[in-house]
C-alpha cells in the first residue's frame, strides 16, 4: 500500500472548551486522489486546512502528511514541509498587495527550492 498523501485518525478541534467543532473519525488522500470540500460559511473548511497544513494543532488525534506525523515536528519542519509540499493559498491579509495573482501563488516556490526544481523540470520551464 502506497503512503497517503493525507491520513486523518480520530481528529477533534474546537476553538473553545466544549464539544469539538471539527471531528472526522477517518480520512485518507492518495497520492493523486482529488478531493472537494464545500460547505458553509463556518462549517471547518479553513480549519481542516489548517490542520493539514500544521498552521493549527488539533486538540485529539494525529494528521499525517506524506507520511509525517505533524505532532512529531517542530514548528519549522512543518513549515518546510508546507513549503515543499503543500499548495497553500492563504486568504484574506496574507496576499501580498504588490503582487499579481500568479507572483501571489508562485512566491512560495522561493522558500522551497526542491519544489521549484520539481516544477521546472515537470513543466520545462527555467524561472
Amino acid at each position: 500500500m502506497t503512503t497517503a498523501a493525507i491520513e486523518i485518525e480520530q481528529l477533534a478541534f474546537g476553538w473553545q472548551p466544549g464539544p469539538p467543532l471539527l471531528s472526522i473519525d477517518h480520512l485518507r488522500v492518495d497520492p493523486k486522489q482529488r478531493l472537494f470540500i464545500f460547505g458553509p460559511s463556518g462549517s471547518g473548511k479553513s480549519t481542516l486546512l489548517n490542520l493539514i497544513g500544521g498552521l493549527l494543532q488539533p486538540d485529539r488525534g494525529a494528521i499525517r502528511v506524506l507520511g509525517q506525523p505533524l505532532d512529531q515536528l517542530s514548528t519549522a519542519k512543518r513549515d518546510r514541509l508546507r513549503a515543499a509540499h503543500v499548495g497553500f493559498i492563504f486568504q484574506q491579509f496574507n496576499l501580498i498587495p504588490y503582487l499579481d495573482a500568479i507572483d501571489n501563488i508562485t512566491l512560495a516556490l522561493r522558500f522551497a527550492p526542491e519544489r521549484q526544481q520539481r516544477l521546472t523540470q515537470t513543466s520545462g520551464r527555467n524561472e
